[in-house]
C-alpha cells in the first residue's frame, strides 16, 4: 500500500507531476496496482501512460466503454450514462499484426511508425498498447527539462513506482536507463512509445544518438524492450531515424508507414451512404480518419460542405492553417505555393510566376511540403525514361486540395455572402469537374486491387501520362509486357461509350518502344458494360470498385 502524502509534500509532488492527484488518489484504492491489466484504460490514463485495474475498493459504476467509429482508442471515460457502448476499431489489421509480432518476439524490437498528421498514428499506438505494459509519451514543443519530468511521471504511473516521479534525471540517457532498470524481466516485454518524436528531438537533438547507445549496449541483447518511435514529419523520420546518416540507421527491426485509408476502408465511416456519396466524402477528406469523422452521415453532401468547409467556426475551415503552423515557418510563402497548386499550376515555372518566388528557391519549399506528405512530385509514366522538364507537382492531400481550390481563394465571398450563398455561387458550379479529377485518382488507387482480383502476379507501376497532345488518366505498366491504359468519366451521358471512343485511339499514340500488349480500360461512375464491343474494352463501374476490398 502506498504511503499517504499530505500538506506541503503532496503539493510539492503535484507540482512535479501535474496529474499527480489522479494516480496518487487511485494508488490508495489500488486502481493502478498492476502495470499489466486486462481491463480497459481510460483515454486520460492512456495519454499519461497509466494503466487501469479495477478493484473492489474503487467505485467504477460510472465508467463505461466509449465508442468512436473508425480508428479510435478502446477505453473508458467517466460518464453519467448507464448504457454500455461497444468500441470499434476499423482497419489497420496489418499494422497491428506487425506490432503484435514485435511485442511477442523473444528479442528486443525497434519499430519506427511514421505518416502525415491526422492519419491515426497515436490512435494506433494507444489501441495496440491497451492491455500491454508500456509507457506512452507524447513529445511537445517545450524545454527538455519539462519533457523529462513528464516522461518520469508517465513511467512512475505505468510501472507502479511513484517515487520515479521524484527523480530529476537531467538528460534522456539517465531517464531512459533508470526507467528500464526498474522493469522486472519476468513480467515480459516493456513497450516504450515516443510519439511526436520530431518534437522531442527538436529540444534534444542528441536523442537519436542516446537511443543508439542504449540500444547497442543494453537493450538489443536483453530481449525485454519494444521501442516505438513515432513521428508525423515524414521527411524527418526518413532522414533522422531511417536514413543512412542517422545514428539509428540499420537498427530497426520493422517499420510502419501509416497511410490514409484506401477509399473502400474509408467508406466504413459512412456505411449508410450510397457509393457515390462515399466516394465524394473520400474526394473531400481522403482516407484521414479525423476528417472523415467530421462528415455527418445524417446530412447531405451539400450541407456537409457548407457546415464543415465553408463555416468559419468549423474545424476543417481552419485545418490548413493549423497544419502549416504546426510544422512550417514563412507561412505566406507556403500559402502562396499551395494556392497556386490548388488553382491548377503544376510546373515549377508556373508556380514561380504565380507566387513571385524565384524558381531557384522554389525547390526548398516544395521539398518541405513533400516531406510532410501534402504535395507530391509527379512524372508522366511510360516505358521511356521521363525528362526532368516533365516534372510537375500536385496537392496530394485531398482536404488541402479542396480547401486551396474552393475555400482559400473565396474567403472574401464566404465572409461577405455567407457559407450557403458562397457555396451556390463559387463552389457548386465547379464541383463536377473537380470530382472528375478526384475520380481519376481513385481509379489509379483501385488498379492494384483489380490486378489482385484478376490474378496478376508480375510487378507493375501505376500512374498517369501526359504530353503536349495526349492525356491518359490511368497507366499500368507490368513487367509481363502488358500495359493497361484507362479513361475515367465521372459525369456525362453515355459515359461508357464516350470514354471507350476516347481511350482506343489514345492506345495507338502511347509510347510503346518494347512493343508490349496494350489493353484499354474504362472507369465510370455509372453506365452499362454492354455498351462497348465485346472483349475490346474492360469497363469498371464505381460500385464494382467498392467490391474490390
Amino acid at each position: 500500500m502506498a504511503t499517504a502524502w499530505h500538506g506541503k509534500e503532496y503539493l510539492r509532488r503535484r507540482r512535479i507531476c501535474p496529474w499527480h492527484d489522479l494516480w496518487h488518489d487511485n494508488f490508495q484504492a489500488g486502481a493502478f496496482s498492476s502495470p499489466v491489466s486486462s481491463a480497459d484504460p481510460s483515454p486520460m490514463q492512456l495519454q499519461k501512460g497509466l494503466t487501469y485495474s479495477p478493484t473492489p475498493e474503487l467505485d467504477t459504476s460510472l465508467w463505461r466503454p466509449y465508442y468512436r467509429v473508425g480508428y479510435s482508442r478502446t477505453g473508458n471515460y467517466l460518464s453519467t450514462g448507464k448504457e454500455p457502448v461497444m468500441a470499434v476499431f476499423v482497419g489497420r489489421a496489418k499494422e497491428l499484426a506487425t506490432l503484435r509480432k514485435a511485442f511477442e518476439s523473444k528479442r528486443s524490437e525497434l519499430v519506427p511508425v511514421y505518416g502525415r498528421r491526422r492519419v491515426g498514428k497515436s490512435e494506433l499506438l494507444t489501441h495496440f498498447m491497451h492491455g500491454r505494459p508500456g509507457i506512452y509519451f507524447l513529445g511537445k514543443k517545450s524545454p527538455v527539462r519539462m519533457q523529462l519530468r513528464e516522461f518520469m511521471c508517465c513511467a512512475a504511473a505505468a510501472l507502479g513506482k511513484a517515487w520515479l516521479a521524484e527523480i530529476d534525471p537531467g538528460d534522456w540517457m539517465t531517464a531512459l536507463r533508470r526507467v528500464v532498470s526498474e522493469w522486472d524481466e519476468p513480467k515480459g516485454k516493456l513497450v516504450i512509445a515516443l510519439d511526436e518524436f520530431q518534437w522531442t528531438c527538436e529540444s534534444s537533438p542528441d536523442l537519436p544518438a542516446v537511443l543508439q547507445e542504449l540500444w547497442d549496449r543494453e537493450w538489443k541483447g536483453n530481449g525485454k524492450i519494444l521501442l516505438i518511435l513515432c513521428g508525423s514529419y515524414i521527411g524527418f523520420m526518413e532522414r533522422e531515424v531511417l536514413g543512412r546518416k542517422s545514428p539509428l540507421y540499420g537498427r530497426r527491426t520493422a517499420q510502419i508507414q501509416l497511410k490514409p485509408f484506401p477509399f473502400f476502408e474509408a467508406a466504413q465511416f459512412h456505411a449508410s451512404w450510397s457509393e457515390e456519396n462515399r466516394a465524394i466524402a473520400w474526394f473531400l477528406c481522403g482516407g484521414v480518419p479525423y476528417y472523415l469523422e467530421l462528415v455527418d452521415s445524417h446530412m447531405s453532401i451539400e450541407n456537409n460542405i457548407v457546415a464543415n468547409f465553408l463555416n468559419e467556426h468549423s474545424a476543417l475551415f481552419g485545418e490548413p492553417d493549423f497544419l502549416l503552423r504546426e510544422e512550417l515557418r514563412q507561412l505566406p510563402v507556403y500559402n502562396g505555393i499551395l494556392t497556386a497548386l490548388g488553382t491548377g499550376c503544376r510546373r515549377p515555372s508556373e508556380i514561380a510566376a504565380w507566387t513571385g518566388v524565384a524558381e531557384t528557391s522554389l525547390g526548398y519549399y516544395l521539398q518541405q511540403l513533400c516531406g510532410l506528405g501534402y504535395v507530391k512530385k509527379r512524372y508522366p509514366l511510360s516505358p521511356r525514361k521521363p525528362s526532368p522538364r516533365s516534372v510537375s507537382y500536385e496537392l496530394d492531400d485531398p482536404l488541402l486540395r479542396f480547401w486551396f481550390r474552393f475555400v482559400g481563394p473565396n474567403i472574401s465571398a464566404i465572409t461577405f455572402l455567407g457559407p450557403r450563398t458562397a457555396y451556390l455561387s463559387a463552389v457548386k458550379p465547379r464541383l463536377d469537374s473537380y470530382f472528375g479529377h478526384c475520380f481519376e485518382r481513385m481509379c489509379r488507387d483501385a488498379l492494384p486491387y483489380i490486378y489482385k482480383r484478376e490474378g496478376v502476379v508480375s510487378a507493375f507501376e501505376i500512374g498517369e501520362y501526359w504530353a503536349d497532345d495526349l492525356q491518359i488518366d490511368v497507366v499500368g505498366i507490368r513487367q509481363d509486357r502488358w500495359i493497361d491504359l484507362g479513361e475515367c468519366k465521372w459525369t456525362g451521358r453515355n459515359a461508357v461509350s464516350s470514354a471507350a471512343k476516347e481511350i482506343v485511339p489514345k492506345c495507338e499514340r502511347f509510347p510503346n518502344p518494347r512493343n508490349c500488349t496494350i489493353h484499354p480500360r474504362v472507369f465510370v461512375r455509372r453506365g452499362k458494360p454492354d455498351a462497348v464491343g465485346a472483349g475490346k474494352v474492360r469497363v469498371h463501374r464505381l460500385p464494382e470498385l467498392y467490391e474490390l476490398a
